[in-house]
């Protein structure tokens, strides 16, 4: 058991450089799993979520290998076609491995996927998505079965624009005979890392950033070497730990453009930034102004940074307003802040945010991985000493969280307990 201790109180000040995107790395390294040979992946996050990933892959029969900061996948002698239940109860981008699967060997079992509790997440539309491919599914004491002879493209209507599905009938796509097309594709950044990482292995992708994806199925891949995009929740993270203490930092290594409608209600908070080609710079106000914001899929304000935003929207000068439209269950983490001298009420999807003077340390807990981000950035601000329990979460999102801040001059520490 593990927990953070922090100090609040001081400035995050200085450069920090922005790990690689776990939201990219997860349907990439399962990815993997189509080319039957070696994949070399860089700036890949070395978080939870990544290292379950690369347990899944061997446990299928796949070798990982990590050398500095490169990993070497070899997919070669994969020769299982089931998740664990264990693993897949644990981290619900798991099911991201069916998609390959399907593809690759037209097999895969699984369970139901488990991971943050934010919502109800089904994963109907993966379901749906696969179904409409031509493949037979069939569920069995929690167990899910999909098999097929063969992969035919089709059109595909999404009902919602989910980043999973959209992925997940990518990745069972990329052989079928004939052309796949997704209608009402989600447009996150991280599937266009998956189009470029796929292209690049030989497959024939188009549309990705786009509400309408085309995948021409082929025969087969090749090796390749990647980069993994940069993380721009992560960057979100450090941004609102700035502003929330008033600081000045530098985040190098990100693409300002995956953060446009962020760094917009930051502006409009009272920070000021400057952007470049890989790098954002911010300066905090004395006093943060209050915001409206709801979240939306791609472009829209991000689900994943709702928390942190309410963390820094808590000594805002004035009365919030945040909605949250993707997950029903985001707001598992208000009671937390409010320990620790927050005013917020939540009605229905909507939590309103009076900003009060300050927050004070106590002993709180991560009840999912974004909103234990919100606790350390509301820790950063608290008068005292604020204790994080329950980390984990945490932990499988951010690589070096605690080095990282305290690099930016933030008193924070890991402590087992």
């Amino acid at each position: 058991m593990l927990k953070y201790i922090i100090k609040g109180g001081k400035k995050l000040e200085g450069t920090v450089k922005i790990s690689g995107s776990k939201n990219a790395s997860l349907p990439i390294i399962a990815a993997t799993i189509l080319n039957t040979g070696k994949t070399t992946l860089y700036n890949v996050p070395n978080i939870h979520d990544t290292q379950i990933m690369f347990q899944i892959l061997e446990i299928l029969g796949g070798k990982v290998e990590k050398k500095n900061n490169k990993v070497i996948i070899d997919t070669s002698k994969i020769n299982k076609y089931e998740i664990p239940e264990n693993l897949m109860r644990e981290m619900r981008s798991s099911v991201i491995l069916a998609g390959s699967l399907i593809g690759k060997y037209k097999n895969a079992t699984f369970s139901y996927p488990g991971g943050c509790d934010i919502g109800t997440r089904p994963i109907d539309l993966h379901l749906k998505g696969f179904e409409k491919l031509g493949v037979k599914i069939t569920k069995n004491y929690g167990n899910i079965t999909c098999t097929c002879d063969k992969i035919v493209g089709q059109k595909i209507e999404l009902d919602f624009p989910s980043v999973g599905t959209t992925e997940n009938i990518i990745l069972a796509s990329v052989f079928a005979e004939g052309i796949t097309e997704i209608n009402n594709a989600a447009r996150e950044p991280e599937i266009i890392d998956l189009q470029n990482f796929l292209n690049r292995m030989g497959a024939k992708v188009e549309g990705a950033g786009s509400n309408q994806i085309t995948i021409q199925g082929v025969k087969q891949l090749k090796d390749v070497s990647y980069n993994i995009m940069p993380d721009r929740i992560e960057a979100g993270t450090f941004l609102c730990g700035t502003a929330i203490t008033g600081g000045n930092t530098r985040l190098e290594g990100i693409n300002p453009k995956h953060l446009t409608p962020a760094i917009a209600k930051l502006e409009e908070a009272g920070c000021k930034i400057e952007t470049g080609k890989s790098y954002i710079e911010i300066n905090a106000p004395k006093k943060i102004k209050s915001l409206e914001l709801k979240t939306m899929p791609y472009p829209g304000f991000p689900t994943d940074l709702q928390s942190v935003f309410i963390a820094l929207l808590t000594i805002a000068k004035g009365t919030s307003l945040v909605i949250e439209n993707i997950f029903e269950s985001r707001y598992k983490f208000v009671p937390e802040l409010i320990r620790m001298g927050a005013k917020i009420t939540v009605e229905g999807r909507t939590a309103i945010i009076k900003g009060t003077r300050k927050l004070y340390g106590t002993n709180v807990k991560a009840t999912d991985l974004r909103g234990g981000a919100a606790m350390i950035i509301a820790g950063l601000s608290a008068k005292g000493k604020t204790e994080v329990e329950n980390i984990e979460y945490i932990l499988r999102g951010y690589e070096n969280f605690d080095k990282k801040l305290r690099d930016l001059g933030a008193d924070i520490r890991l402590i087992k307990i």
